[in-house]
């Protein structure tokens, strides 16, 4: 009775019985073989005596003549080999209703649902994205969001490397989904290789993944908006860059009284280094603790510094310059030949002929928290300090030499999705129009007989470039608003 009920069974159910990838072949698991182990008594199977049980073992189990459970089980397997599962329960008891559970409703933590209300306006900032963009020039691109781990993994300590999505696939290749775009981008101008043509401009917008500490504005998956520029060692590569992230501003409403962008160079904290004796191989370590300034109090950084084997005096001094505010100060610490200064001098100075100037704030402080940061870093920021930085970028030389490559001068910009959205929701900047759709026409059949009539005037209304709603269903009419 139990061999019969568990035959019928898997009948019904038609279960697919997988081989191993390795010593078993697809003949041992035909119905004779299948049949031949379920006549063994269930003890006999549990304990696996039986010689063919290393290669096909299988288990069952039950409450006797009418018993309200009947468990089966198989799976195909080999010596060091893999195996594959099937576990069903026929007796299993359904909830009442609908016969089957409920699945979870809610995307997994930290990730966003898009439906139509939502989606338009994903679709509207999109857009805004890729206006500005191709107004400067840029080209898009896209990659894949699952990537090879070594992409990202740098010998920095950088906190995005502890926040990688990153397994082995079913190959054992260790691989990663994106934390964000640059390497990815860095990754295809490589590929282009010589064919590349240069200067570059190109642009993207997609998705990343980070595991980390969820808050406004944060999240595990988000959407980012990238324009890189390859081929220009000069400041007017930066300076361009930042007069396409303040025309996004402006054409989503937002002023400079709303955001401001701090403006830096990793240079400087690298001019303080010197000074200071500190060996070049701490530079990128330091890089990390002074990013976090303004997100831990001054004892934890001191602490953190002294870790880094520093000196009381560098740590002075490290800390004095970071608080500096303007570039005339910056000039008299660091001379008035210092390569900082003088990119410095000269991206304020292109600021004011793009119109952007008010937009600017000098802050010693951001060197970004990225090791591959080479130069000019900047990063874009609520005045009202609610919200975490709304975009950042810089300068990264040598991020193509340290993928192996040749190096070429890069800068570029990431700016996420969620933030800027906190930002045009508070400021009730994002249209009003975005709450409904957006159909031009409305076409329905005041009978069932004119259901033909309808059907063309919707067509003809669309070809002629309109959006046309048809309304599909007889005898609606009434529920319809106007």
């Amino acid at each position: 009775r139990r061999v019969a009920s568990a035959l019928r069974f898997l009948k019904r159910a038609r279960v697919s019985m997988l081989a191993a990838t390795t010593t078993p072949s697809r003949s041992m698991l035909r119905a004779p073989t299948l049949r031949a182990l379920l006549r063994r008594p269930a003890a006999s199977v549990a304990s696996g005596t039986s010689p063919s049980s290393s290669v096909f073992p299988a288990s069952f189990a039950g409450t006797g003549r009418g018993g309200s459970r009947f468990r089966f089980r198989c799976a195909a397997a080999s010596e060091g080999g893999g195996r594959s599962v099937t576990t069903v329960d026929v007796d299993a008891k359904k909830p009442p209703g609908r016969g089957q559970q409920m699945i979870d409703l809610q995307p997994v933590k930290g990730t966003r649902d898009f439906p139509p209300d939502e989606m338009r306006t994903r679709t509207w900032l999109f857009q805004h994205f890729r206006d500005v963009a191709a107004s400067f020039g840029f080209e898009e691109w896209d990659a894949p969001v699952l990537e090879p781990e070594a992409l990202f993994t740098r010998k920095a300590g950088e906190e995005i490397t502890t926040q990688l999505y990153n397994f082995a696939d079913k190959a054992e290749r260790r691989v990663a989904l994106r934390p964000e775009l640059t390497p990815s981008f860095a990754r295809l101008i490589l590929q282009q290789g010589k064919a590349l043509a240069t200067p570059a401009k190109w642009f993207a917008i997609g998705q990343c993944w980070r595991y980390e500490r969820m808050t406004r504005g944060r999240r595990r998956e988000h959407y980012q908006w990238n324009m890189d520029i390859v081929g220009v060692s000069g400041v007017e590569a930066e300076a361009e860059l930042l007069s396409a992230i303040t025309t996004f501003f402006k054409k989503v409403g937002v002023t400079e009284k709303d955001v401001g962008i701090k403006v830096s160079s990793r240079k400087v904290l690298q001019a303080v280094l010197n000074k200071f004796h500190v060996p070049p191989e701490n530079f990128a370590n330091v890089c990390v603790v002074v990013d976090k300034i303004e997100k831990l109090q001054r004892e934890t950084i001191v602490d953190e510094l002294a870790g880094l084997g520093l000196t009381r005096d560098a740590i002075e001094g490290i800390l004095g310059a970071m608080e500096i505010r303007d570039i005339d100060t910056l000039e008299k610490l660091l001379g008035p030949d210092s390569d900082a200064v003088a990119d410095l001098k000269t991206l304020f100075e292109q600021a004011k002929a793009y119109g952007y100037y008010d937009w600017l704030v000098f802050d010693a402080s951001v060197v970004r928290g990225l090791a591959y940061y080479t130069g000019i870093v900047f990063e874009g920021f609520d005045r009202n300090g609610e919200l975490r930085a709304i975009c950042g970028g810089g300068r990264y030389d040598k991020l193509l030499g340290a993928l192996g490559g040749a190096e070429q001068p890069m800068v570029g910009f990431g700016f996420g999705d969620a933030v800027i959205m906190e930002l045009l929701n508070d400021k009730g900047l994002v249209p009003e129009t975005l709450k409904v759709g957006n159909v031009d026409d409305l076409v329905f059949p005041m009978s069932a007989s004119l259901r033909n009539q309808a059907i063309e005037i919707a067509q003809k209304l669309r070809n002629s470039g309109r959006s046309v709603d048809l309304v599909l269903e007889n005898d609606k009419k009434s529920e319809m608003g106007f």
